[in-house]
């Protein structure tokens, strides 16, 4: 399973790389707007930070101003996936994206048959929004293990791309479902190395090492 950082602060995104675990990074119009940034200058800044797919929002509700938008943001990084919605005109404009080997993210699924609809439009990338159906009384990591079998079924080359992971839970259902790639928030991601059994393990091997350390210490010291 591939891990993207769902954020647009530099900060965490430079964090998450030293880890050495950053596959990805997945932006939208909120996390762009708390930067308060240029637009262009931060996502050549991200793309720069982390190779891998940066997914970047389209800001409008039409096919063609989509179809603008892509084509602009394609040309700021090599490693740009447009992210439209999963909407009629949304489509439209993957297709034109497409048409010009501009690799798409179609984002906001929240059902089954408009994760098809992606993918028989030629989605790079599927995201369906895990935390928000459950908010809403679905159960999202089932959409994610329903998606994950239909394209398993028919041989989509989408890849799933589980979204709204609201805790390392999520990942973990996720990961079990099949999806290909989890976006999380960078404190997500940070709880994924927590477990206390971790820290008690290494406080007791690091108190040995001291108390060996001054023994040794002592042992050495002139008479």
């Amino acid at each position: 399973m591939e891990f993207f950082v769902d954020t647009a602060s530099i900060t965490e995104i430079r964090t998450a790389q030293s880890w050495g675990i950053l596959d990805g990074v997945t932006t939208n119009p909120t996390h762009v707007a708390r930067e308060g940034r240029d637009h262009k200058e931060l996502i050549q800044e991200i793309c720069a930070i982390c190779p891998g797919p940066v997914s970047v929002e389209t800001t409008v509700a039409d096919a063609e101003g989509m179809i603008g938008e892509g084509e602009t943001f394609a040309t700021w990084a090599p490693n740009v996936v447009v992210k439209v919605p999963v909407t009629p005109e949304g489509i439209r404009a993957l297709r034109a994206l497409r048409a010009k080997d501009i690799r798409c993210n179609v984002t906001l699924v929240f059902s089954l048959p408009q994760a098809l609809i992606a993918a028989k439009a030629g989605a790079a990338y599927v995201s369906p929004f895990v935390g928000r159906l459950d908010d809403n009384g679905a159960d999202g990591i089932q959409l994610v293990r329903d998606i994950c079998a239909a394209y398993r079924h028919y041989g989509f080359e989408t890849r799933v791309l589980a979204a709204s992971l609201r805790h390392p839970v999520h990942v973990v259902h996720a990961a079990l479902a099949g999806a290909h790639v989890a976006t999380m928030p960078f404190k997500v991601m940070e709880q994924l190395f927590n477990h206390p059994l971790t820290a008690i393990g290494l406080e007791k091997f690091l108190a040995d090492a001291r108390a060996l350390q001054a023994a040794l210490e002592t042992r050495r010291a002139p008479v």
